[in-house]
């Protein structure tokens, strides 16, 4: 009978506290994403929700007071907040749809191009407003927007001849046009980036799908509706919930193509609260902290509810 071998009884937990140590360092790692996190994303929060229940005024020399709900009860009670929620989700309602629509619809087209050259053409040019810095997309359509010497007014009084330079169309400024001119912008701007996410997803569809639909008689309109957008709604359900909370929460297009008047259709409960913290009186952030948070939970809200919508149609 072969002798017994004595197991190593001190290599294993060695081992164990080397992978200890390991696992402890690699933890290091993560230590500059949650210092930046916490400071710039759960701080601010936090503090935002602390003010939202004292009588804070930044260029008040007294220190705050604790008043309990009061900032809310009066922001509940104050017809402005609801007039900028409305003017927000009007914004909303015109932006995804034509935020989501074309890009899934210009994708279904890319995805047909057999030439890769061309295919790949198709997509640089689409990514292009992606790539481009927020200032100078803010620029560039403030100069297409311009009353006497932007493009687009030159085509509409020069070329077609539709109006004359007295009664040209006022795109900014806060007029009724400065809400549809926002929604223009941002519609090209996000188009190329929403439509490479509708290409990923039509690339993982097989293609063998649409040919024996093809076989059974369906036509083209029946295979998108029927065959690619079934296949898509997971990514249809993330960049709806995601455009929604951005297209409520839009703040620096009202204020750059916008105005400060209260009439203005840009005037926005974001813009409402900007108003509030940083121009009015004393800076009322600590009421502008309340109008905040009522503005985050109706958008919570209805992300909330978005979400279970697409979960009980999958």
């Amino acid at each position: 009978m072969a002798p017994a071998i004595p197991h190593r009884t001190d290599a294993a937990p060695g081992r164990r506290l080397g992978d200890r140590r390991g696992d402890y360092a690699n933890w290091l790692f993560l230590v500059p994403a949650a210092f930046f996190f916490i400071g710039w994303q759960v701080y601010p929060i936090l503090r935002v929700f602390v003010l939202s229940f004292t009588d804070y005024r930044y260029l008040d020399i007294n220190p705050p007071e604790f008043v309990g709900l009061e900032n809310y009860a009066k922001a509940l009670a104050d017809p402005l907040l609801y007039t900028g929620l409305w003017r927000a989700f009007q914004f909303t309602v015109a932006f995804v749809p034509l935020t989501i629509l074309l890009p899934l619809m210009l994708a279904a087209l890319i995805d047909r191009v057999e030439s890769s050259w061309l295919s790949f053409f198709y997509r640089l040019v689409l990514l292009i407003p992606a790539v481009i810095p927020g200032p100078l997309i803010f620029v560039l359509w403030k100069w297409l927007y311009d009353f006497q010497i932007g493009p687009i007014n030159t085509i509409l009084v020069e070329w077609l001849g539709l109006f004359t330079r007295q009664t040209a169309p006022q795109w900014l400024g806060g007029t009724d046009l400065s809400l549809m001119a926002v929604v223009i912008m941002e519609v090209w701007w996000g188009l190329g980036y929403h439509t490479v996410f509708f290409l990923a997803g039509l690339a993982a569809i097989p293609k063998d799908l649409s040919e024996q639909g093809r076989i059974d008689g369906a036509s083209e309109w029946q295979l998108f509706w029927y065959v690619i957008v079934p296949r898509l709604l997971p990514i249809l359900s993330v960049l709806v919930v995601l455009r929604f909370g951005t297209a409520m929460s839009v703040i620096d297009e009202y204020l750059i193509f916008g105005a400060f008047d209260r009439m203005s259709p840009t005037y926005s409960w974001t813009v409402y609260m900007y108003d509030l913290a940083f121009r009015i009186g004393d800076w009322l952030q600590g009421y502008a902290s309340a109008i905040g948070w009522i503005g985050a939970l109706v958008m919570m809200v209805f992300v909330v509810g978005m979400l279970r919508l697409f979960r009980s149609r999958d």
